[in-house]
């Protein structure tokens, strides 16, 4: 078997002639090379490196709000102040991805296009509203994540398609997001449950506008309908506990060696639950720090 072959793109153009002409795209190569260690498939045949493009590494206000390029890393994401002040949770998120060294070569853009449904930035992004700016030689499109993620490490992306940013909208006032997830351990885990929430309050604090998102227990990120329930309400005891039963009830997770299904659903209730709280908090305009399962105490001890 020939070795594959292997090109430095020097410009956005080279890279999306590559791809067209069947080239794979790697940057950070976190889970493209780890995934062949492990045998879990193959490296490609043609290989096209685009970590040197800066034009996709930076982050950048946009009229309608920002867009963030697919080369940044997650140790960028956790430390931006757009990012850390408007949208939260994908700071938190960023912060819990792998190990150091992880979080400074892996790239949002490579997450996303992984399509894992325990993928910790997933779940921020859908709250969040993010679209996915896919690009070829010849157009450039924005796709819905819902829209993007298939199934399981699939995506709706032509093979030519490369993603090259993570367009956000301008976060309203009185909004906070926040991510949290379960974990056994501080390093180098993979998310076992995560949720994601977005709140926007209204004068007087009831809820305006919410939206939760779940990781690791669907087939892809899960988005969740808690609008009839938060809308109109304050935060309080008795709708956080509808939170948590809504969120349990919506999950489809399943057993594996990390949790079984039925451990997943409960705690991706507690998660969501976590989550909602949080990300009222910070709309009322608390100071919680990245990442909130540090600040709060939730997950594994130090």
């Amino acid at each position: 078997m020939s070795s594959p072959s292997f090109s430095i793109a020097q410009s956005l153009d080279e890279a999306l002639t590559a791809m067209a002409a069947g080239a794979r795209p790697v940057a950070g190569g976190t889970d493209l090379v780890v995934g062949a260690r492990q045998g879990k498939a193959p490296l490609p045949g043609s290989l096209i490196a685009i970590d040197r493009l800066d034009e996709l590494a930076a982050i950048t206000p946009a009229t309608d709000g920002t867009r963030i390029g697919a080369m940044v890393t997650h140790a960028t994401l956790m430390t931006n102040p757009i990012v850390v002040e408007q949208y939260s949770a994908l700071a938190d998120a960023a912060a819990l991805v792998g190990s150091p060294s992880t979080r400074n070569v892996g790239t949002l853009g490579g997450n996303v296009m992984n399509g894992s449904p325990a993928m910790d930035t997933g779940a921020p992004l859908v709250v969040l509203g993010a679209t996915a700016e896919l690009q070829t030689s010849a157009a450039t499109r924005q796709v819905a994540l819902a829209d993007l993620w298939t199934g399981p490490g699939q995506t709706s992306a032509a093979d030519d398609e490369l993603c090259v940013a993570l367009n956000l909208a301008a976060r309203p006032a009185n909004s906070g997001s926040a991510y949290v997830r379960l974990e056994y351990r501080r390093a180098m885990e993979i998310a076992v449950v995560g949720a994601a929430a977005s709140v926007v309050l209204a004068e007087g604090g009831a809820v305006e506008t919410v939206s939760v998102a779940l990781t690791a227990v669907a087939p892809t990120i899960l988005s969740v309908d808690v609008a009839g329930v938060l809308v109109g309400e304050q935060i309080d005891e008795a709708t956080l506990k509808t939170v948590a039963e809504t969120a349990a009830e919506a999950a489809t997770p399943i057993s594996d060696l990390r949790a079984t299904d039925r451990y997943r659903r409960h705690t991706v209730g507690v998660m969501a639950r976590r989550a909602v709280e949080a990300a009222a908090r910070r709309a009322r305009g608390e100071r919680i720090a990245i990442p909130v399962n540090r600040a709060l105490g939730i997950g594994a001890a130090q």
